[in-house]
């Protein structure tokens, strides 16, 4: 909230607005004459949409905000927040397949109203493509062992559970690592399944347009690529990191780094929220 710099009187989106947590908080910091947008593709989110004048739901993937927000008649907002990642909520609740504990169907899906599941990126990727998924999301080790684990058990029977897939892996599984190795692996196919890191592109390049000079972008990243991607569009403007400059040799990026460095929980935070332990928080402010 302090990145945000809220400004009372001014328009924010909440692009992840999940269980609503930063949603509400934004709201109580808003005066009479503030509005915040929060978007959410999932439909379960809906719920927890808070009946307020100042407040404006968005069903809709973060990818699409710039369109979303012209729909609605506004060009430039004060201030965006992301807090990427799967909320708690998609955790515990085991039946969407999020989690590798507990048997469920393999789904994984964001928004529940698609119809390709994990499940089905599992049964019907090559073993390149299983591997390539699982090096550039998941960054394991011995991918190819565990595409091919994978493909000797998809062969016997379709992998359809995520107890199936545990099982499918165990061969390829480090005995003493097994819940690291299994969260990056499921990590690596919600990753893939929900396209994540082309909508986080997708998102802060249309963030950049959204924002009024002095607006802040503020993002929560949790998997070193997302921060990465973060990282490089906040120093340079564009995800791939490059500098741009003028014909003076200024460069052009319209942003301006506020935190130097990842802002990272503290030892109290992480103990208090263990699943805040991955979490990297950076600011920008547009010139």
């Amino acid at each position: 909230m302090e990145g945000l710099n809220i400004n009372p009187e001014g328009t924010y989106i909440d692009l992840t607005m999940g269980g609503g947590g930063h949603t509400s908080e934004i709201l109580r910091r808003l005066g009479p004459n503030g509005h915040l947008y929060s978007f959410d593709q999932d439909p379960d989110a809906a719920a927890n949409a808070p009946t307020d004048e100042r407040f404006t739901f968005v069903a809709s993937n973060f990818r699409f905000v710039r369109g979303a927000m012209r729909h609605r008649g506004v060009e430039q907002v004060d201030g965006i927040l992301a807090d990427l990642g799967v909320s708690s909520h998609h955790f515990d609740a085991k039946h969407r397949g999020f989690s590798f504990r507990g048997d469920a169907q393999l789904d994984m899906r964001m928004n529940t109203r698609g119809k390709r599941t994990a499940a089905d990126i599992v049964n019907s990727y090559d073993k390149e493509a299983l591997a390539r998924i699982f090096s550039d999301y998941g960054e394991l080790d011995t991918t190819w062992k565990i595409a091919n684990c994978i493909e000797r058990a998809r062969n016997a029977e379709p992998i359809t559970t995520t107890a199936q897939l545990v099982e499918a892996v165990k061969p390829c599984t480090p005995p003493k690592d097994e819940a690291k190795f299994l969260t990056k692996l499921f990590q690596a196919l919600r990753i893939e399944l929900n396209g994540e890191m082309e909508a986080l592109a997708m998102a802060l390049e249309q963030s950049l347009k959204l924002l009024k000079p002095g607006g802040r972008l503020v993002i929560m990243s949790y998997h070193s690529l997302e921060d990465r991607i973060v990282k490089n569009f906040m120093r340079s403007g564009n995800t791939d990191g490059r500098i741009e400059k003028d014909f003076f040799g200024r460069s052009t990026c319209e942003l301006k780094v506020i935190s130097r460095k990842a802002i990272a929980p503290s030892a109290e935070e992480i103990e208090r929220n263990p699943r805040s332990r991955s979490a990297k928080l950076r600011i920008a402010e547009k010139i």
